[in-house]
């Protein structure tokens, strides 16, 4: 329950501080008083936005800071999961500076908006009179069901089926839309390939051809050329060789006198071997080399069919061009085995969907246990408030697609009248009519839900005299179990109040404040008597505040 709530430069509002009973708080005030801005600061510690418009001064920070009693309502594993301090007096803070920056805070330690926000919806609800227009919408109504069913383990195991079934059809989807756009390059593969495999590429061969190529084109020129070497080493009229040799001769002649000879002499000796190798090869490699213009002709055809294939693929060697060919050829069996993952992706599919209508149907059984409850707990609590011939079912029928929140369609129709058949909230109720719905929805998701807290903004909108007497009597009996803020402009409700509480304005060196207080008995018999008869003040307004304090 909220046991104080204390908010400082925010809107009208400079400082103000209010301590609330845990059972009935009637809050009332003239129109403009600055209810809502009390409201819209209790927003702010229960994760809603805000910026600097909020700041009443600009060069000070607002601070809003709510004390909830929580021992009783099950919050250890929320704290836990948080990792946040556990105390069963939980402050819950919200500053925005000058600055615009935005700090939230849960017993003294930072947290973020979503935290915030996650533990505020398990401490407070707030009913404003917007709310009453959510009657007829399908999801509201939904939620209702859900609420009252206690279906949230079964749902939140259908929410994760459903978006695994979902991202399985995406995927699926991906697949097909590849294999369609494969299927279409399927034969610009081919080609490639084909032709890059019937080039029948070898790594290196294109560095060896233009070697062979050049050999090839200057073969005169080499054979000639290794012929001289025999020549010019060996020959009648000059001969190398033979010059070694009498140089080798001259030198044993006085080997035995200088050691140095000897030495020189076996280099000589080594040097007439190198020559002879020498001439020997060069006499081979020219008998070797042949003039071959078909063989120019070959090598030149299958370096340009290699040149060839590199410009058209932009690449510059062999090896890069066999990669190209893996690499088609991976698209083609790519392309093919599309078929296959299909195939095991619409079986996944098809399982998945086998189960998600599995767990659907559970789903729809257990919030269709909930029915027969709803109608029955609505229409007593309108019996309380003075409409025992409403009537009030629930139909259902199965939608043909999956959603995420499950394949039920959910429908509340209602009747105020005997004589009228059920039908569609929006068309049928008065606006009187709709906030006592509203207020027995309440009270059942109250029971619930097992909310700490309830604030009604004006829940007895469109209603008057006995009904809000009535209705006063059933928001008392809410209050038995659960804190009720109930703000109102009926005296008839707000008499109902264990404590009472006014939100004024008043001025101060010409500006305007917004601020609330509690009222003792005298001033609530006259804040009563001015809701029955107006600012004047007569005997019969206070004689009537006082009565209906009585009752």
């Amino acid at each position: 329950m909220l046991s104080r709530l204390s908010i400082s430069n925010y809107a009208l509002i400079q400082t103000l501080q209010v301590d609330f009973h845990k059972n009935l708080n009637s809050v009332t005030g003239e129109t403009g008083a600055g209810k809502s801005i009390i409201l819209g600061a209790l927003g702010l510690i229960l994760g809603n936005r805000a910026d600097l418009s909020v700041l009443k001064n600009k060069d000070e920070k607002c601070i809003v800071e709510g004390h909830f009693k929580v021992e009783n309502y099950s919050l250890n594993a929320f704290f836990e999961e948080n990792d946040l301090d556990y105390d069963p007096l939980t402050i819950l803070r919200r500053e925005i500076t000058p600055a615009g920056k935005s700090r939230a805070f849960i017993n003294d330690t930072p947290v973020n908006l979503k935290v915030l926000r996650e533990l505020g919806l398990k401490l407070i609800d707030i009913h404003s009179q917007h709310q009453n227009l959510e009657l007829s919408n399908q999801k509201f109504q939904l939620n209702l069901v859900d609420s009252v069913a206690g279906s949230e383990t079964i749902l939140s195991e259908y929410k994760k089926r459903f978006s695994e079934y979902k991202n399985q059809e995406k995927k699926l989807a991906d697949v097909k839309e590849k294999a369609e756009k494969a299927k279409a390059d399927l034969d610009y593969f081919q080609f490639q390939f084909n032709q890059l495999e019937e080039a029948r590429l070898v790594e290196n061969e294109q560095a060896d051809l233009e070697s062979e190529l050049q050999k090839l084109s200057h073969a005169e020129d080499i054979k000639t050329a290794f012929s001289e070497v025999g020549h010019l080493l060996d020959t009648d009229a000059i001969s190398v060789v033979q010059n070694v040799k009498e140089a080798q001769k001259a030198l044993e002649k006085i080997t035995d006198f200088d050691t140095d000879a000897a030495a020189l002499s076996e280099r000589l000796q080594s040097t007439l071997f190198e020559l002879k190798d020498i001439i020997d090869e060069a006499e081979m490699l020219a008998e070797r080399i042949e003039f071959n213009p078909s063989r120019i002709e070959e090598v030149n055809d299958r370096l340009n069919l290699i040149y060839s294939l590199q410009q058209k693929h932009n690449v510059d060697s062999v090896s890069a061009l066999i990669e190209l060919r893996t690499e088609f050829d991976e698209k083609i069996n790519r392309a093919v085995g599309y078929e296959n993952e299909i195939k095991r992706l619409e079986d996944d599919l098809k399982r998945q969907k086998t189960e998600l209508e599995k767990v659907a149907k559970e789903l729809s059984a257990v919030r269709k246990s909930a029915f027969p409850i709803i109608e029955k707990s609505v229409v007593a609590d309108l019996k309380l408030m003075g409409m025992s011939k409403s009537r009030l079912q629930i139909l259902h029928s199965f939608l043909e697609d999956f959603r995420s929140d499950g394949k039920d369609s959910v429908s509340v129709l209602f009747s105020a009248n005997q004589d009228s058949a059920p039908d569609e909230i929006s068309k049928i109720a008065s606006g009187g009519e709709m906030s006592r719905l509203m207020l027995a929805i309440k009270n059942l998701l109250r029971s619930s839900k097992a909310l700490p807290t309830v604030i009604f903004d004006e829940i007895d909108s469109g209603v008057s005299g006995e009904i809000a007497v009535k209705m006063g009597n059933i928001i008392k009996t809410f209050s038995a179990s659960t804190q009720i803020i109930n703000i109102t402009h009926l005296p008839q409700i707000a008499a109902k109040g264990d404590v009472h509480l006014q939100v004024y304005k008043y001025e101060e060196e010409g500006k305007t404040f917004t601020s609330i207080k509690h009222l003792n008995k005298d001033e609530r018999v006259e804040e009563l008597a001015k809701m029955v008869g107006g600012e004047k003040l007569t005997n019969t307004a206070i004689l009537a505040a006082q009565e209906l304090l009585q009752n």
